[in-house]
């Protein structure tokens, strides 16, 4: 069965980057989809960056229009790994980031997932950064 485990979280200062990296374990479908989602404290958790894809096929990627320039997704195959390259962090970027996955899966509809959250079945137990001076 599909596991997820986040890693990459931590202190940065206002204006500098993290990469966080999501290793996904258990697959046995040629494609499935990644989702980052993040709760930061008074509000409620959101998507802000899915990728769906398999060997062989380009990505479909979905990023959160707010946070749209300052961050990327990107898959590695080889090792089933997800990257989220966070730039330009500022305090409100602040919070807790979980790594999500699914393998069942289909369509290009990645924002529908993104947003909507539920039909990731795997989740890990998130990785906190904080953004402070």
């Amino acid at each position: 069965q599909l596991q997820v485990v986040e890693s990459g979280g931590g202190l940065v200062q206002p204006g500098g980057s993290l990469r966080l990296s999501c290793k996904v374990s258990g697959i046995t479908q040629d494609f499935y989809a990644i989702g980052w989602f993040r709760q930061v404290p008074g509000k409620e958790r959101e998507g802000i960056s899915c990728i769906f894809g398999g060997d062989g096929v380009d990505d479909r990627v979905y990023d959160k229009d707010a946070i749209m320039g300052r961050v990327s997704v990107s898959r590695d195959a080889v090792s089933d790994t997800v990257f989220l390259q966070m730039d330009k962090q500022n305090s409100d970027d602040t919070g807790t980031y979980t790594c999500a996955a699914d393998e069942s899966l289909t369509g290009t509809n990645v924002k529908a997932w993104c947003v909507m959250m539920s039909p990731f079945s795997a989740w890990g137990q998130g990785t906190q950064v904080s953004v402070s001076s």
